[in-house]
């Protein structure tokens, strides 16, 4: 139940004294919700100093200035495009105020002859002369009111001005209950010299006065607030899952060493390290749920399918799980090549197999015969019954949801869960993602992997790209050519008009994929690519993750400039996974702006998916980094991950001290903390672990 402290918060925006049936919509569009707490966390972008200059000479140019003048002059415009003009004098120097397009009748009125008025806004300069456009406050001092001496400025949508949203705020901190406990530790708070949570809000909204590092260290007070709630969710995951009894599956030695003696390489130490870290955790009797990390090539499926051994020798089976029925398929094939000559039966269960097929399957999962099954989204059916599920093995995990693996979870009492990413994300985002798991990262290369050659190409020359895929073409290879866009009207580099394009140029069998084909249509194409029916794929970015075909020498990946960095290096990993030298080539359509070579620059100076992903993220901030919105990595409302990543960390300590202490939270400070809770957790996804 919510806390009566709570209520008013909770409020809808209509009690609000002049928010009516037509402005709450536009309200709620801005706020992004329906209630006065939502508008309390449209918190202000940043403050104006508006207090008022002494002289006109003290105005510095490229900052908000508020003066004060006597009205020297009227200009009208000389033409349609030119502004009328205002100039204002205090006797130490001259302001010129410009308005476009504005009523003369109106500004002549406003602005009398030796009158005095104060203006606030943007002083620059134009012409040699201090000019002020458009003044964002303009004020007769006889009549007032005069602009606040600190004025917060709000992100607007349309229907909205900045000194209403302002109004609304003020009025909203009037909701927040007098008696609220601290829920952060104090000695942290005094440490910080952070206000208390009420303050830092009414600071923020209302400010008194004009203090940059104030306004710094209230807005660091609300992100410490939401890392606390958020880790605090995380803390009580994990102590539910602690509790919870899961199948012990010890490590077989001799079941994995026979693994390791049929394999033509040796593992990696990273490898090595992260099944360690997953057989101890498979050992225990608390449930499983970790992440395994892994860069493009840095070999995942080996380390699942030492998992799935493990799994096997001890009497249970695993469900393999992946987005899309090639991949099923793809992760079916390895599996089978690794595990059955070692006597375990491994099947591939997707929602396109035949009657008969499918019938033989799920009896296969039913008596435990078949030990290893990899699927897609068609294992979790209601149909599909397992005689001993000990292992859920999830490959690319952000593109199920919460409830995709749930569900498939729920097909045992309490199975052991390995989720898989090829995602490398920045280290500063590792505990915002994937705060209620544990992470294995590999972090090394198998031996024996070719460099993929990564080369920036204008596409003036796109005729000498189409030679060369040609030639590749002609020794047996293949290629991938990538698109930004399915098909537009006014584009040139559109999936659809590339592949009739190159239909033509080159007279070979060229494959097309994009998002807007049916499912099956998508895999048979991703099928014929990857059999070799054809030798060229165009495609949009549905090729990004788990697309394995070896003889694929050559990724194109055309208008590169509008890519992002991770997406990019994602792309370049469908490469270079024969033993034949491969390329990647970034069309890009000049003049590339500032950042667009920086990122170019960046791939083709490193292949570490993780020294890319923190480039990436120094470039373009968290964003949706490859579907990690979905995993609750960027909805904070308050926190800014740039900025206040070490947060987490701190949060994280004080978050499991206080769930250790009070597991129940029904201390004071655990009482605290689920108030804390209600009001900056609303919107998470509930944890994998629950």
């Amino acid at each position: 139940m919510r806390d009566e402290r709570l209520f008013p918060l909770f409020e809808g925006l209509d009690s609000l004294s002049g928010v009516g049936p037509k402005l709450k919509p536009v309200l709620e569009r801005l706020t992004g919700g329906d209630s006065i707490w939502d508008l309390l966390l449209h918190l202000p972008e940043r403050w104006v100093d508006r207090r008022v200059k002494e002289y006109i000479d003290d105005a510095v140019i490229g900052e908000v200035s508020t003066l004060r003048g006597e009205v020297h002059a009227y200009n009208a415009p000389y033409s349609d495009r030119s502004p009328h003009k205002i100039v204002l004098y205090d006797g130490t120097g001259f302001l010129t105020l410009a308005f476009f397009r504005a009523d003369g009748r109106w500004l002549q009125g406003q602005f009398p002859i030796g009158k005095e008025r104060v203006v606030s806004g943007m002083v620059e300069e134009f012409n040699g002369e201090r000019q002020m456009t458009h003044p964002d406050h303009i004020v007769d001092p006889a009549k007032g009111p005069m602009p606040p001496a600190v004025e917060p400025i709000y992100g607007l949508t349309a229907g909205l001005t900045n000194k209403r949203v302002h109004s609304f705020a003020v009025q909203a901190l009037d909701h927040i209950a007098d008696d609220l406990p601290e829920w952060a530790d104090p000695d942290l708070v005094k440490a910080r010299g952070w206000l208390s949570f009420k303050a830092a809000l009414s600071c923020l909204h209302a400010p008194i006065e004009y203090d940059p590092e104030l306004f710094e260290r209230a807005r660091e007070r609300l992100a410490y607030d939401e890392a606390l709630a958020r880790e605090s969710a995380f803390a009580l995951a994990r102590a539910s899952r602690a509790k919870r009894a899961a199948p012990s599956v010890p490590v077989s030695a001799e079941s994995h060493q026979a693994l390791l003696r049929a394999l033509p390489y040796k593992p990696t130490g990273a490898q090595t390290r992260a099944f360690e870290q997953i057989a101890a955790d498979m050992s225990s009797t608390s449930p499983m749920r970790r992440m395994l990390q892994g860069d493009v090539g840095a070999g995942k499926t080996l380390v699942s399918a030492m998992t799935a051994v493990q799994a096997a020798s001890a009497g249970f089976q695993t469900a393999f799980m992946s987005p899309t029925e090639v991949l099923a398929r793809q992760q079916y094939e390895t599996m089978d090549r690794l595990l059955s000559p070692l006597g375990y039966t491994v099947a591939a269960l997707t929602g396109r197999d035949k009657a008969s097929t499918r019938e033989s399957i799920l009896m296969g999962l039913a008596d435990g015969s078949i030990h290893v099954v990899s699927g897609t989204h068609a294992l979790f059916q209601q149909s599909v019954a397992f005689r001993n599920l000990g292992l859920v093995i999830v490959d690319e995990q952000h593109r199920f949801g919460v409830a995709d693996r749930m569900r498939l979870a729920g097909k045992a009492l309490s199975p052991h869960m390995l989720v898989m990413s090829a995602t490398p994300i920045p280290r500063t985002l590792a505990q915002a993602v994937h705060g209620d798991l544990d992470v294995s990262i590999l972090d090394e290369k198998p031996p024996g992997r070719v460099p993929v050659e990564t080369r920036a190409i204008p596409d003036t020359r796109l005729d000498e790209v189409v030679d060369a895929v040609s030639r590749a073409l002609r020794r047996g290879e293949r290629a991938f050519w990538v698109c930004p866009k399915v098909d537009v009207d006014d584009d040139d580099s559109t999936a659809v008009g590339r592949h009739a394009a190159l239909t033509d140029q080159l007279n070979v069998a060229v494959g097309l994929v994009h998002g807007r084909l049916k499912p099956a249509e998508k895999d048979a194409a991703l099928e014929d690519f990857r059999a070799g029916r054809t030798r060229l794929l165009v495609a949009t970015t549905v090729i990004e993750v788990g697309v394995d075909v070896p003889e694929a020498t050559i990724m194109v990946i055309e208008r590169a400039e509008g890519f992002g960095l991770a997406q990019l290096h994602q792309l370049r990993g469908r490469v270079g996974r024969g033993d034949r030298p491969s390329y990647c080539l970034l069309l890009y359509r000049p003049p590339l702006g500032e950042t667009a070579h920086e990122r170019l620059d960046t791939l083709r100076r490193t292949e570490d998916g993780f020294e890319i992903a923190e480039a990436d993220f120094k470039l373009r901030g968290p964003g949706d980094m490859l579907g990690l919105k979905q995993a609750g990595a960027t909805d904070y409302r308050v926190l800014d991950l740039a900025r206040h990543a070490p947060l987490l960390e701190i949060a994280k300590k004080d978050a499991e001290a206080i769930v250790s202490r009070d597991p129940q939270l029904s201390g004071e400070r655990g009482q605290a903390l689920r108030l804390v809770r209600e009001l900056l957790t609303p919107r998470i996804q509930a944890p994998a672990t629950e």
